[in-house]
């Protein structure tokens, strides 16, 4: 195993929609309000500055109301592919406390099916622990499933 695998988390779909399709609802502001956060949760904003160093901010709403910003920036974008952002650094490249890098890849399955791999990479294997501890198959699964219900109305 790789150090990479021993400190990596992933989550699987196959979506019944074409990579662009996934790719937008993984891009658009208006559309990651949708799906991004584990219901009853909720996203207050979203910022999406597709580029490598660009802005990859989202803040979280609990159900009691208390918001959690999650700032980052995009490491690397290739449309409908790859998407690769990190809470390591703000933008600007100012550092932040490193948490993990999020992976997002999307596969053509071809016939408009798109297999989603999300992959959360941490710098330590206590980090990947902390992470499977707040729940990140529930949550991060949970949001998928979300993901695939929005993507049938797109």
């Amino acid at each position: 195993m790789t150090a990479a695998a021993e400190h990596e988390l992933v989550l699987e779909r196959i979506y019944d929609a074409a990579p662009e399709t996934v790719f937008k609802a993984l891009t658009t502001p208006g559309l990651l309000k949708k799906w991004f956060a584990p219901a009853p949760w909720s996203i207050v904003s979203a910022d999406c500055d597709l580029r490598p160093g660009g802005s990859a901010g989202i803040v979280m709403k609990s159900p009691e109301g208390q918001e959690f910003p999650n700032p980052g920036v995009y490491l690397e974008v290739i449309p409908n592919k790859r998407i690769v952002s990190t809470d390591a650094f703000t933008p600007g490249w100012n550092p932040a406390g490193p948490f993990m890098v999020a992976i997002i890849d999307l596969e053509d399955l071809g016939d408009g099916r798109t297999k989603y791999t999300a992959r959360a990479r941490h710098w330590t294997a206590e980090a990947k622990q902390q992470h499977e501890q707040m729940g990140f198959h529930e949550g991060w699964g949970q949001t998928a499933d979300q993901l695939g219900e929005l993507l049938k109305t797109l």
